[in-house]
């Protein structure tokens, strides 16, 4: 079902971005002839930016509405992406960050502890800014691509009981059994230990073979396996869950991969995968062993 977009008022943006940003990004965009970039980072924009990247924010909120009236887990469509975008600088594509002001709405009207799971290929800068105050943040991402972020020590726990963890891949890739067994480790840990009251998916599919910006090799299959790995998360929880569009270059790679993750809600599918521990590389395995022993 197609929920109506609308535009993320001021004081939406403020529960991540200061206002001074916001009013930047609306100068600049009212200014911009043509296109040009805007002037915290490398993101291209155009007098409509301003307005596209609000409905984004709306668009997620939106979906996140959908799932806890109805239930079943909702993919927001949205463009520009957010992951990287940071309180005050947007960069690499992102204007503002639309999975950290999701999870900042939720927490502040229900008080719900949200783990944002992040897949896309690179680093999630923004969000790794917003942990605490109710907030996780688990990321897998090639390291050290674009940003630089998210290495092998950023590991923590704030004093609320939320975490960062960050699962730097080689940038020469990944089986596909090895991200999809990663994941459902991770999702083991995120249900013993931490136990989030909702869950939302940074979804981006630039690591996927062919990706001209990401690539780690992984097969378009991942999608359907990690979405039958948060489907069974969520049912255990009993926790709304929310996909949210990140990167992804390639179309038909974007295209099938989200049709891959309907396919497996649409069938109620939910479970392991199969995939074997084994096929984790032994630098992420000692990652998630110090992980997994995080004092909660």
């Amino acid at each position: 079902m197609v929920a109506e977009s609308f535009e993320a008022d001021d004081a939406t943006l403020a529960l991540v971005h200061p206002q001074r940003y916001i009013d930047l990004v609306a100068r600049e965009c009212e200014a911009m002839e043509g296109v040009g970039d805007l002037s915290t980072g490398d993101v291209l924009v155009d007098s409509s930016s301003f307005s596209v990247a609000r409905h984004a924010v709306g668009s997620a909120l939106r979906a996140f509405e959908r799932v806890q009236q109805d239930g079943d887990p909702t993919f927001a469509l949205v463009r520009p992406p957010g992951h990287h975008a940071e309180p005050a600088r947007g960069m690499g594509f992102c204007i503002f960050n639309n999975v950290g002001i999701v999870a900042r709405s939720v927490h502040a009207k229900t008080g719900a502890r949200v783990a944002i799971l992040d897949i896309d290929y690179h680093h999630g800068n923004g969000t790794q800014a917003l942990v605490g105050d109710g907030i996780s943040y688990i990321s897998s991402h090639a390291w050290p691509a674009y940003p630089g972020s998210g290495g092998p020590g950023e590991q923590a726990r704030s004093a609320s009981g939320d975490v960062l963890v960050n699962l730097p891949i080689d940038p020469r890739g990944i089986s596909t059994e090895g991200f999809v067994a990663l994941w459902e480790r991770v999702a083991a840990f995120v249900e013993r230990r931490l136990r989030p009251d909702a869950i939302v998916v940074s979804a981006g599919f630039d690591y996927v073979r062919g990706d001209p910006v990401g690539d780690l090799g992984i097969d378009r299959s991942a999608a359907g396996s990690l979405a039958a790995i948060f489907a069974r998360l969520a049912g255990s929880l009993g926790a709304p869950l929310l996909y949210v569009l990140e990167g992804g270059y390639d179309i038909e790679n974007v295209t099938e991969s989200i049709l891959e993750i309907a396919a497996v809600h649409d069938a109620g599918a939910a479970g392991e995968s199969g995939a074997s521990a084994s096929a984790i590389p032994e630098r992420l395995q000692r990652i998630i062993e110090r992980v997994e022993h995080l004092p909660l």
